[in-house]
């Protein structure tokens, strides 16, 4: 299947969210992000375990080589299929990362490098923490810098980033302008980021030539007290940040109603806010996938991430996925691979399309329309798949089980199956992963 691509609308939104206790309900840490970006971009949901490499290997990112870690930790993330890195995604070590689009007045670099989402898979590739993780992002932006296409369309679109990195313990805010960066710790409460500079006066870290930069360019004078979103912030913003505003309002708002009681259940109802913004789908562009973690501060129980695999979260359902010494991937998710004959490949890039949906995003489509034409059957089939949603907050155990169920339902469409799957199974506790059911 080969054609031009119409030009879609530039992404215009992402938001990503933490509670830290005392803003969690329970002594865990809640991360969670929805992930807005063309309308037909599809996202896949991808693991790859941990691997030693060669010393002297190198690794082909989206657009340039790298030389690769000796030891990469394993991943499970969410990412448009077209790219190698990732929009969200959690590693072995308990950490979670989400990144957003911003502009600054550094001028954006035209030429390639790294993707912000490169950057996402790297930090969770190689940090095993979240500080761990932001020195290894700013590390390779300094190396390799940022920047090339951010969109799947030959019209140049591309952005700097700022990231939302999570463990057990805190929560860092990472904000880029080129290769310069500044960050703030955060270690309780609640906190979000949308697309927009929100770094002030209260700076944990920083690149050692922020300041130095900001004088040359007679953006700050050297008096008074240095705030970054004052100092850098983009002249002639684009509509998409002034938008950025009001969502980034609403998500405080959200996080504030719920401040002291936030559980995974919150945090879904949160990225499935739609008088905020938060859930979008409309137009040219919409959420495409969305993730949820639960990061417990007793290092003996697991970590817990659910992802939609599929668009709009109001419309989706949250799949657990729990790392284990055995990983099965479900290839219900994974999108049609394509090798050097891909269009992202391929000199110039992105002169024709391919099909990228996975099994999975093609059931949700139909289950879609089925609903649409029989609405009565829709809600209760949507009811069902939150009661099997809610079940993880419970026994975290039944989680593999309740990932292929969820699969499996989304898929046949059927409740009855679903109920059935349930009783037959009697959710039997074992060892969970994301396996293929």
């Amino acid at each position: 299947m080969e054609s031009r691509m119409a030009e879609p609308e530039p992404p215009l939104s992402c938001d990503c969210f933490v509670s830290l206790p005392p803003g969690s309900q329970d002594d865990h840490v809640i991360f969670g992000k929805n992930s807005d970006r063309p309308r037909d971009e599809v996202q896949e949901v991808l693991y790859y375990p941990a691997t030693d490499h060669p010393p002297g290997t190198m690794l082909e990112c989206t657009y340039i080589q790298i030389p690769q870690a000796e030891h990469t930790h394993a991943v499970v993330l969410s990412r448009p299929a077209w790219i190698w890195g990732a929009e969200i995604g959690a590693n072995d070590q308990g950490v979670c990362i989400g990144n957003e689009a911003v502009w600054t007045r550094e001028a954006i670099d035209p030429g390639e490098a790294l993707l912000g989402m490169d950057l996402v898979r790297l930090g969770l590739e190689r940090g095993d923490s979240a500080w761990g993780a932001l020195k290894v992002i700013t590390d390779l932006l300094e190396r390799h810098g940022q920047g090339g296409p951010c969109r799947e369309d030959p019209a140049h679109f591309s952005y700097h980033n700022s990231f939302l990195l999570v463990d057990r313990e805190q929560a860092w805010v990472l904000e880029t302008a080129g290769k310069l960066w500044v960050a703030q710790k955060i270690t309780e409460g609640v906190k979000n980021i949308s697309n927009a500079l929100t770094i002030g006066t209260e700076i944990s870290a920083e690149h050692p030539e922020l300041r130095s930069v900001a004088l040359a360019q007679g953006w700050w004078s050297g008096e008074g007290e240095f705030c970054f979103n004052e100092v850098f912030k983009c002249e002639n913003p684009p509509d998409r940040m002034e938008l950025a505003k009001k969502r980034y309002s609403g998500g405080t708002q959200l996080l504030q109603q719920h401040d002291g009681a936030v559980t995974a259940k919150v945090m879904m109802s949160i990225l499935r806010d739609e008088p905020s913004g938060i859930c979008m789908d409309s137009g040219g562009f919409r959420t495409t996938g969305s993730m949820v973690s639960i990061l417990p501060r007793d290092p003996t129980l697991p970590c817990i991430h659910f992802l939609t695999a599929t668009p709009n979260p109001s419309r989706s359902v949250f799949k657990p996925f729990i790392f284990s010494e055995s990983v099965t991937p479900v290839s219900k998710v994974i999108s049609p691979q394509y090798g050097p004959d891909d269009p992202v490949r391929k000199q110039p890039r992105f002169q024709s399309q391919v099909e990228r949906r996975h099994d999975l995003y093609k059931a949700h489509e139909a289950a879609l329309q089925t609903m649409e034409m029989n609405p009565d059957a829709g809600s209760v089939l949507t009811e069902t798949l939150r009661m099997l949603e809610g079940q993880y907050e419970v026994l975290p155990v039944r989680s593999a089980l309740m990932w292929r169920l969820l699969v499996l339902s989304d898929q046949q469409d059927m409740c009855s199956c679903m109920i059935g799957s349930l009783s037959s199974h009697n959710l039997m506790p074992f060892h969970p992963s994301l396996t293929d059911y």
